[in-house]
């Protein structure tokens, strides 16, 4: 169960309304199709275009930390893209990584994204990135679920 933000009512996870007294006021909650436990891998090969120094994010010429982010959240959007309801996406919230490891052009990266909460709109992601010489990074993504078009109008 559920605390409907708007009415501070009860609200199931089937989106109805629980304890409502006779003859109060019902309102329509969506309900999420997004799951825990959903995810998704993207893999990379690491090209110069990726590198740090590409990227202008340092002087070494490996997987640069922004790119590394990027796929992470590429990973985040697979894992949700297919339970969205058309004209629905999700936008960047929060990241939070540590990258532990270098990988050098010519490696294959994978990160994969893992749903571990949703909260309302709100879809939190376990992620982790690793090459054959083992683990990457490793860390969580945040994003919300929004109407794309709405989004994109308050932007303008």
């Amino acid at each position: 169960m559920a605390t409907d933000p708007l009415s501070a009512r009860t609200v199931g996870r089937d989106g109805r309304a629980r304890g409502w007294p006779e003859g109060g006021e019902r309102r329509s909650v969506p309900s999420m199709p997004v799951e825990v436990g959903q995810c998704a891998r993207v893999e990379l090969i690491v090209t110069d275009r990726d590198t740090a120094i590409a990227l202008r994010s340092g002087e070494v010429p490996v997987l640069a930390t922004p790119r590394l982010i990027a796929l992470c959240e590429e990973a985040a959007v697979e894992a949700v893209a297919g339970e969205l309801k058309p004209g629905e996406t999700t936008v960047s919230m929060k990241v939070q990584i540590d990258h532990l490891a270098p990988s050098a052009v010519g490696h294959e990266v994978t990160a994969e994204a893992t749903v571990e909460k949703v909260n309302g709109r709100r879809v939190s992601f376990t992620v982790s990135v690793g090459d054959d010489r083992g683990l990457v990074a490793v860390g969580r993504v945040t994003r919300v679920i929004v109407d794309a078009q709405r989004f994109v109008d308050k932007c303008l």
